[in-house]
């Protein structure tokens, strides 16, 4: 049988990246996006669960049983905002999406967009908080992978969701194409991101808990 797949993020850059793979590959019978704001389904194998926000009322109401994988592709730039408020963002709402998920699924698997550099004791604040957020998984006791690519660089029709962002990408398109071969260390693409999600997906046994950028790449 195939496998049921959550996906958390589907509208920002890494999170259109891997449910564009998901769709691919005929293993994955049902991806299930869950969003904050009007979603159109882009493919019958999706299905769409619409919430007010990721709090603990809202996805508590969800049911969520039956999703072999929660991929978490979602979470905001830290550029503007305070500790506190990229903390709530990104560790907090981390953590009431994976209560509920485990809740419903306790023998599940999570893969987490994480970020190069994650450290929960680094000294720089975005960094910091990543490291927290990864901490999140370790403390859940499901199985997981945190992957941490540096910068992504979107491909096959992939677009920023920020109207300045993607100006910027298809201005450096030449350059970050270049770059992306040249210094596997530090960059990456939603391609390779979305493959990797889908390789520990289709892995038998135990799965890396953190993967690098040069892996993913």
């Amino acid at each position: 049988m195939g496998k049921q797949v959550l996906l958390v993020g589907a509208t920002g850059l890494v999170g259109q990246g891997v449910l564009q793979v998901l769709l691919e590959a005929s293993d994955i019978t049902g991806v299930t996006v869950l969003v904050r704001r009007p979603y159109t389904a882009p493919h019958p194998k999706v299905r769409v669960l619409q919430v007010p926000g990721f709090t603990q009322e809202a996805l508590g109401r969800l049911d969520l049983h039956g999703h072999d994988a929660c991929l978490y592709c979602a979470g905001p730039l830290p550029l503007g905002m305070t500790e506190a408020a990229y903390r709530e963002a990104t560790v907090a709402t981390l953590a009431r999406v994976v209560e509920a998920y485990a809740a419903a699924n306790p023998g599940g698997f999570v893969a987490y967009v994480s970020g190069m550099g994650a450290d929960a004791g680094s000294r720089v604040m975005p960094l910091r908080v990543k490291g927290e957020a990864e901490a999140v998984l370790a403390r859940s006791g499901l199985a997981y992978t945190c992957l941490r690519p540096g910068i992504v660089r979107p491909v096959c029709g992939v677009r920023s969701p920020h109207p300045l962002r993607r100006v910027l990408y298809w201005l450096g398109s030449p350059v970050l194409a270049l770059a992306q071969h040249g210094l596997p260390r530090l960059m990456t693409s939603t391609r390779a991101v979305g493959e990797c999600m889908l390789r520990l997906l289709r892995m038998d046994g135990p799965k890396p808990e953190v993967i690098e950028n040069a892996d993913i790449h």
